[in-house]
């Protein structure tokens, strides 16, 4: 017997089903099939929105795990000020020892559609350098989120 979605243990997401869905029927037909629930973000639809992914900062401290953070603020991005959206920040937690990024927190505009570039973070075990050292368009939100990765250094440039 499979099971997925909603009558499983975890947040009740689509996006969460279908990566059980596909895990299960890879399973299923012989494959190796697997889900990474740090890199299944959540997402809240309001005005500021809300996304987040991987651990949180309480969980890190409950689970004694060394980490860093660097957050930017949308008030310091050019693409927010011209949108007129300078609401909230972008907050990324790395491991303070190896920098791979263990959880990226967004309050702000668009935060739903930036949140995709944190879970590929995630599921592939990014550092926070790594995301500090690509390219990232101008003028863009996503911006904030490469601003965020540098202030895990102190070496944020904008802000």
């Amino acid at each position: 017997i499979y099971a997925i979605g909603d009558v499983i243990a975890g947040p009740m997401l689509a996006h969460k089903a279908e990566e059980e869905g596909v895990a299960c029927a890879d399973i299923i037909a012989g494959k190796y099939g697997h889900v990474n629930y740090d890199a299944i973000p959540g997402v809240v639809y309001t005005e500021p929105e809300i996304a987040s992914v991987g651990k949180t900062e309480d969980q890190l401290k409950q689970a004694e795990i060394p980490y860093r953070k660097g957050s930017f603020p949308f008030m310091a991005n050019g693409r927010a000020k011209a949108l007129a959206h300078t609401e909230g920040r972008v907050k990324i937690l790395a491991h303070a020892e190896t920098d791979r990024v263990l959880g990226v927190h967004i309050i702000g505009p668009r935060a739903g559609d930036l949140i995709a570039e944190a879970a590929v973070a995630i599921e592939f075990g990014a550092s926070a350098e790594d995301i500090a050292r690509s390219s990232h368009a101008h003028p863009t939100l996503a911006e904030c989120i490469k601003e965020a990765a540098l202030a895990v250094d102190g070496r944020a440039i904008h802000f």
